[in-house]
């Protein structure tokens, strides 16, 4: 467990996260991460769950309709 410090950063309020955490993360600056809330209270996450499903979406119609994009490709 980490605890963190809520600090004054300009007009705003966060946090800093730790070397340690965001090597955890696999994250680093400039890169986005995602906090959402869950049953057991809130998630820090490098993965955008909707993202991940959008592309799960994605991969099943274009393996189901290989033959339509393959002549919409042509076009």
């Amino acid at each position: 467990m980490v605890t963190l410090k809520i600090r004054r950063i300009g007009n705003s309020l966060g946090v800093v996260l730790p070397k340690e955490v965001l090597a955890r993360l696999r994250a680093g600056e400039g890169d986005e991460v995602h906090f959402t809330e869950s049953p057991d209270g809130f998630r820090l996450t490098p993965y955008d769950e909707e993202f991940a499903r959008q592309m799960e979406v994605a991969e099943r119609v274009m393996r189901e309709d290989r033959d339509v994009l393959r002549e919409l490709a042509k076009r």
